[in-house]
């Protein structure tokens, strides 16, 4: 048969499989191909070969949960925070303020938890200024899973939102590429797994606010005894129809065994400071590494000797 073809028809040969990874097989040449799209694939293998090390995301750590109560929502979190395996705070807040019946437990990275939180939370004010109503919860969490959506699971959220509204009592988890659940209970973080299994084992339909603030509770300490990334102590909120209930250290399970009644009091050149770790007026003009001593006064006074 005659396998003739139009002029307007062009014929692209596939570079073979085994020829070298070049820019030169973008589909990017071609913007008809459509398809996925593995050019960064073959670059990434391209730069290890030539001994290019890629840094590792950083391993994050954190235990909120929230339950749907007969009249309301009672969301928890720990307060460890971690930069890597240091704790880099005891006692820092993961619950955050969306609105005045909304709130948000936040996990993952700090900086993106409180951006986020914070930016939404301006949106509803605004939008409970130009309504003259209160914000909805289902509003919070369009808005939530909108930005992080558009940024494809790099700003680092992952949320358990949780609120009262004129449609009553929610509660919903929203995962950092921007997908959501809603549920009755939820667990979010390193140590939801173990908080997960509280609330399979004792949640209850139409519970009390008691009976929901105990089971929050227990669910945030099995994930503070339980995972290394979580710790400390408990915080809780209570949100009903009649207002919130902000719950700080509600319980404090890791208390220091030890507290020297005297205080901690180093004389002055106790440590030697260098610019790496310490930065003043006088200092700002130091050599990088350069030792300051202190002999008399304090570290704001602190001069070249």
């Amino acid at each position: 048969s005659d396998l003739s073809f139009p002029r307007s028809i062009r014929i692209r040969r596939a570079p073979s499989r085994d020829a070298p990874p070049t820019m030169a097989h973008s589909m990017r040449d071609d913007p008809d191909a459509g398809g996925f799209n593995f050019d960064n694939v073959r670059r990434n293998d391209m730069l290890r070969g030539t001994g290019l090390h890629f840094k590792n995301a950083m391993k994050t750590g954190t235990t909120i949960s929230g339950i749907v109560f007969k009249g309301g929502v009672v969301l928890g979190a720990d307060t460890r925070s971690t930069n890597g395996e240091t704790v880099a705070d005891k006692n820092c807040e993961k619950i955050h303020y969306i609105a005045p019946n909304i709130y948000c437990c936040g996990a993952g990275t700090a900086a993106d938890t409180e951006a986020v939180t914070g930016m939404i939370a301006s949106n509803l004010e605004l939008h409970r200024m130009a309504t003259k109503r209160a914000s909805r919860v289902v509003t919070a969490l369009t808005q939530l899973k909108t930005h992080l959506f558009k940024y494809q699971g790099h700003v680092g959220a992952a949320l358990v939102l949780g609120g009262c509204d004129a449609n009553g009592p929610h509660l919903f988890t929203v995962y950092p590429h921007g997908s959501s659940d809603a549920l009755p209970f939820a667990t979010m973080g390193s140590g939801s797994l173990a908080a997960m299994a509280v609330f399979e084992s004792d949640f209850k339909q139409d519970m009390t606010e008691t009976e929901a603030k105990e089971l929050v509770a227990r669910s945030i300490r099995a994930g503070i005894f339980n995972d290394l990334g979580s710790g400390s102590n408990v915080d809780l909120c209570v949100i009903t129809q009649s207002g919130v209930q902000y719950l700080r250290n509600h319980e404090t399970p890791n208390e220091r065994t030890y507290v020297r009644s005297k205080g901690y009091d180093f004389p002055p050149g106790t440590t030697q400071l260098n610019r790496r770790n310490f930065m003043t007026a006088s200092s700002a003009s130091l050599p990088l590494n350069e030792t300051v001593i202190i002999s008399e006064g304090s570290p704001e006074d602190a001069m070249v000797m």
